[in-house]
């Protein structure tokens, strides 16, 4: 995880903090905070590891995933993604590489970092970092249990371009990862 920054000054600082909650997966917890005013009040935080987001780009077009995604009931498309399972850590790139492979088999002769970002500031301090993988080699997929309806498809730009207008995707880190794509395409011509 990115480490918060020290407060500015003027800004909210922590008086204290407790923990609320805690599965393998999460962490909640609840910190007392005083605004420059001084007056007082609580900010819930959900604390996550950081995660890796894949664009597998291959002939002008991405390996996407597609799962149910059960908070929002619904399958949806997006770019390979995930974080180290509990008491598991690496690089960023490495998380990138094994998630590429967990879900699609695919590997990639090339990795290129696009940017990292936060996905939920207002209430985590989880970011993600984004990769561009190319000249990709096809595997066998090693999903983990959870994952076991998970899909997988090559689609061209343009159809993915429709997916996301038609609501095919709503992840928004992959879609905050196809911007940064766009950007660096800009940038290097």
């Amino acid at each position: 995880m990115i480490q918060p920054e020290e407060p500015l000054p003027g800004t909210i600082r922590t008086v204290s903090s407790r923990e609320v909650y805690r599965n393998p997966w999460l962490s909640l917890r609840e910190d007392v905070v005083e605004r420059p005013d001084g007056t007082r009040g609580i900010y819930s935080v959900v604390d996550r590891p950081d995660y890796a987001v894949v664009i597998a780009a291959d002939r002008d077009g991405f390996h996407l995933v597609e799962q149910y995604r059960y908070p929002t009931r619904g399958r949806y498309w997006e770019f390979p993604q995930g974080c180290f399972p509990q008491g598991r850590t690496g690089t960023a790139e490495e998380l990138g590489r094994a998630e590429l492979a967990e879900e699609t088999g695919l590997s990639a002769a090339s990795w290129t970092a696009l940017g990292t970002l936060y996905g939920w500031h207002g209430a985590s301090g989880q970011s993600f970092t984004v990769f561009l993988a190319t000249g990709l080699i096809t595997g066998v997929p090693r999903r983990e249990h959870e994952e076991q309806d998970m899909r997988q498809r090559w689609v061209p730009r343009a159809e993915f371009e429709r997916m996301i207008r038609a609501g095919e995707v709503r992840d928004d880190s992959t879609v905050a990862a196809y911007l940064l794509l766009l950007m660096h395409e800009r940038a290097t011509g």
